[in-house]
């Protein structure tokens, strides 16, 4: 089996920086994009085909939570974990949506947290 493949998806570049430091240092994840916009995460979902996408809530465009909606219906099997700097609880919207795996505070992001989001990730129909 190969690297998990990740997409990570968010508007400010520094958190893409940090996430794709932090993919680096995690062994069997491997970065295969980056996006800014909510329409340029499902463009490059459709066309890269990651295993995992990193998808921010708050984003310019569509929701990171719309494009969670459309990204794990048009491309089955990737699992999508909706990141935010907000808790949970303080989120100004419901980040449930069907098809996203879990929910991940952004300072949360190190490798061990990478690798058991992945593993305990429902296994997609």
């Amino acid at each position: 089996m190969g690297p998990v493949r990740v997409l990570v998806v968010d508007d400010q570049r520094p958190f893409r920086l940090v996430a794709a430091a932090v993919l680096a240092r995690t062994p069997g994840f491997l970065l295969v994009g980056e996006a800014a916009t909510g329409e340029e995460a499902v463009t490059l979902a459709e066309a890269l085909r990651p295993d995992l996408v990193l998808l921010d809530v708050r984003l310019p465009g569509i929701s990171g939570v719309e494009a969670a909606a459309v990204i794990v219906q048009r491309v089955p099997g990737t699992v999508v974990v909706l990141c935010s700097s907000y808790a949970r609880a303080d989120l100004p919207f419901p980040v449930d949506s069907p098809g996203v795996a879990a929910y991940l505070h952004k300072e949360e992001l190190r490798p061990a947290t990478l690798r058991a989001l992945w593993e305990n990730a429902p296994t997609p129909t």
